[in-house]
């Protein structure tokens, strides 16, 4: 019988809440293609037990550790991870809301379904109150984000430019 923490208990408890949030994320950012697993046992003595993750692949029918992911499948997977810690963390504060969230990087390395997938989440996030502020270099995002802080640096520094929507 493996023996836990009190601590790595309680972390089990709510990352288990976590990536029951994400999974209903990513399952719609990867087409249905991915679902997250909380793995419950340490795959070696490097792991903690009840803190690791794997992800069940429907295209090959597999489940395999989530470190197998590409480099968009992990964006992705990460992505859908911090937003179910903030639905997590706002359910748990008691009606305290998180109205601001910054996503910074990781768009370049999607293909171009699985960027209006995750684009279309965010956008559906952004709506009320929320803000939701976008991070990235890739032009193709230009056209879709209707509000824009564009920062240029040049030879006598940067340059600071605000793009409101059409």
């Amino acid at each position: 019988v493996e023996r836990k923490t009190f601590e790595t208990y309680v972390q089990a408890y709510y990352f288990a809440q976590v990536v029951a949030l994400a999974n209903q994320r990513l399952e719609q950012m990867s087409g249905g293609r991915f679902r997250l697993i909380h793995r419950r046992e340490a795959l070696d003595l490097r792991s903690r037990s009840g803190l690791e993750l794997d992800v069940f692949d429907y295209y090959t029918g597999k489940q395999r550790p989530a470190s197998t992911l590409s480099g968009g499948e992990t964006f992705m997977a990460s992505l859908s991870l911090a937003l179910g810690m903030s639905d997590v963390m706002q359910s748990s504060a008691g009606g305290f809301d998180i109205d601001t969230l910054f996503v910074d990087e990781g768009f370049g390395s999607l293909d171009a379904d699985a960027l209006d997938q995750a684009v279309a989440i965010l956008e559906d996030l952004g709506t009320g109150s929320r803000l939701i502020a976008i991070i990235s270099h890739v032009a193709s995002l230009r056209e879709r984000i209707p509000n824009q802080i564009l920062l240029q640096s040049g030879p006598g520094g940067s340059i600071l430019s605000i793009m409101p929507s059409v």
